[in-house]
């Protein structure tokens, strides 16, 4: 099977490994030159993008990531690559297109749970894009598009929160927040292919919220800093639980978060 990653960042070079070691032909298209030589690389702009000397691509990822949390960004990003993208693919016998958006178009922000049956009904204009561009894929492969929405990817490094740790000596209230490991995340995705009928979206998260201050409060006791205090108890933030994830038997290998910091610590 010939596989393109259109964006080529840390959690795309993981799936590409994973799928490589399968036997898969993997080619990818970033803005940057890579050095990994598991695939055959191109330098494009996804917004002129050409496929047109590419060989017949069976498989895409689109695994974009905005430089900043602005609007503008998310727009450029996610939205103005959406038509370049599908005029591109035109060309080619696309069985299966897998877009990773992101739990932001979820507009729960009460300590709700949140699954994969919850409407999406984002609250932020950044939320609102996502969702355009998840319904333009859609529409365009309507049998064909799965569209991932991880929670807070982890397990590179520990540097924010041991900083946000170290700075922080109170927290306003009760924040619920999610996680998925990269190796864990990688995985689904990487296995997605030898799934015969997937769904049209799936949640990735370990189904385990935590309270942030308590996050930190872990990082300030294994550093011997001292402990936050917590302002209020007013509740924000929502708590995600992957329930397609879990009916299609997926195994976590990373369950424990703070087992997982303790090491990269």
């Amino acid at each position: 099977m010939r596989i393109l990653f259109i964006g080529y960042g840390k959690t795309s070079q993981r799936v590409a490994k994973h799928l490589f070691e399968q036997g898969q032909q993997i080619s990818t298209i970033s803005q940057s030159a890579k050095t990994d030589v598991i695939a055959s690389h191109q330098i494009q702009d996804v917004h002129q993008l050409d496929l047109s000397n590419h060989a017949p691509i069976d498989w895409v990822y689109i695994l974009l990531s905005p430089k900043q949390s602005t609007i503008q960004d998310y727009q450029h990003t996610y939205l103005d690559s959406v038509q370049p993208i599908l005029q591109a693919l035109k060309l080619h016998p696309v069985q299966r297109i897998v877009v990773v958006s992101s739990t932001r178009v979820y507009g729960e922000n009460a300590g709700e749970d949140v699954d994969d049956e919850t409407l999406v009904q984002p609250t932020d204009a950044q939320g609102e894009i996502l969702q355009h561009m998840e319904q333009a894929y859609l529409t365009a492969y309507p049998e064909r598009c799965t569209i991932i929405r991880p929670s807070g990817i982890y397990g590179t490094s520990v540097t924010r929160l041991k900083n946000m740790a170290i700075k922080r000596q109170s927290y306003p209230n009760l924040h619920w927040s999610n996680r998925i490991h990269i190796e864990d995340l990688s995985r689904f995705l990487s296995q997605m292919i030898h799934v015969e009928h997937l769904s049209a979206s799936y949640i990735l998260s370990n189904s385990d919220p935590k309270l942030l201050h308590e996050i930190l409060q872990w990082f300030q006791q294994k550093m011997d800093v001292p402990i936050l205090n917590v302002e209020s108890e007013h509740v924000t933030g929502r708590r995600l639980y992957a329930s397609r994830m879990q009916q299609m038997g997926f195994h976590l290998e990373h369950q424990d978060c703070f087992e997982d910091y303790l090491k990269l610590m």
